[in-house]
């Protein structure tokens, strides 16, 4: 299993909103083959968990995607 071929959200800052939108831009780009030197052999299915908010101290809402090609 591979996990965060780009660095994660981490290296990208952790931007506001666009955190989820960045995991489907790599998810998208694995599935179609697109991600050259990150690419992983073969990727026929995806998966991203994306959690925001924050109720008392854990997070209010979480959304996992799961692509396939």
């Amino acid at each position: 299993m591979v996990a965060n071929l780009s660095g994660g959200l981490e290296s990208k800052g952790h931007p506001i909103g666009a955190t989820g939108l960045g995991q489907i831009y790599e998810l998208v780009g694995q599935l179609r083959h697109e991600n050259g030197p990150r690419q992983v052999e073969g990727a026929r299915i995806a998966l991203a968990e994306n959690g925001g908010g924050l109720q008392g101290i854990e997070e209010a809402i979480a959304c996992v995607t799961i692509l396939g090609r």
